[in-house]
């Protein structure tokens, strides 16, 4: 290892040993330097973000609390990060094939997002949900299939993700986000200050109902309607990053 390097780790270690104390917050890789990963992580969403959490008593406890579905809504390319520090598992993310940046290519692999083609179905990507789910993982995803734009307008809920939750006979955990920043393009979120409101609802077992996937669709965006107060908006999500528009960023 050159000077470099050893710069590097000791800055790594100086740095990420003190916050991950602080933050108490292993990861759930519980590998060392992904535990360093996830408590800067976490103490960046609580200081640069102030992220303000409720409802952390609906969060399972455990790191394997599968087959398990994170629904939320969708604000901001920092959501899946403000929502994932919370949680003491792992979440494998379902995210648009057009919002994947070349050069994070590495961490796209360490946490196994699940790609969509938002072109049209993609049974690749519903298949490869339905074994995470099968062998006892969760699964996040961002039912509205795009950004709020406005703010605080929630979109209609894509059918497919009614169509994972009865195929799959996996939970639900809802959770509602806001106050986060609304700029674009979505990633633009990671370095713009807010103060991020994050709200974990009960989890939802609709394996103990006869609801079909558009029920279970209807079912869900209704709760999210009256938790949250927002109007519904109507406009149907497109590809344009322009904050005034929508934009689709995760069809499920």
């Amino acid at each position: 290892m050159d000077w470099l390097g050893w710069v590097i780790l000791g800055l790594s270690l100086a740095i990420g040993l003190p916050v991950l104390i602080l933050s108490r917050a292993p990861s759930p890789h519980g590998t060392f330097w992904s535990n360093i990963a996830y408590g800067v992580s976490r103490v960046y969403c609580r200081s640069y973000h102030s992220a303000r959490i409720s409802g952390r008593e609906h969060i399972p406890e455990t790191r394997k609390p599968g087959p398990l579905i994170v629904v939320a809504n969708h604000t901001a390319g920092i959501d899946a990060v403000l929502i994932a520090v919370e949680c003491p598992f792992f979440i494998r993310w379902v995210m648009a094939e057009d919002m994947r940046l070349p050069w994070l290519g590495w961490f796209w692999r360490w946490q196994r997002v699940i790609f969509v083609n938002r072109e049209g179905k993609d049974r690749r990507a519903l298949r490869e949900a339905l074994r995470e789910l099968d062998a006892g993982g969760v699964i996040g995803i961002f039912p509205e299939g795009g950004l709020e734009r406005p703010e605080n307008e929630l979109l209609r809920f894509e059918k497919g993700v009614g169509m994972l939750i009865k195929r799959s006979g996996a939970r639900v955990l809802p959770v509602w986000v806001a106050d986060t920043p609304q700029v674009d393009p979505a990633w633009a979120s990671l370095w713009h200050p807010s103060r991020s409101r994050v709200a974990f609802a009960p989890v939802i077992d609709y394996a103990k109902t006869d609801l079909s996937g558009d029920e279970i669709v209807a079912d869900l965006h209704a709760r999210f309607v009256t938790w949250t107060g927002w109007p519904i908006n109507e406009s149907p999500p497109t590809p344009d990053v322009d904050p005034k528009k929508s934009s689709r960023t995760a069809r499920a």
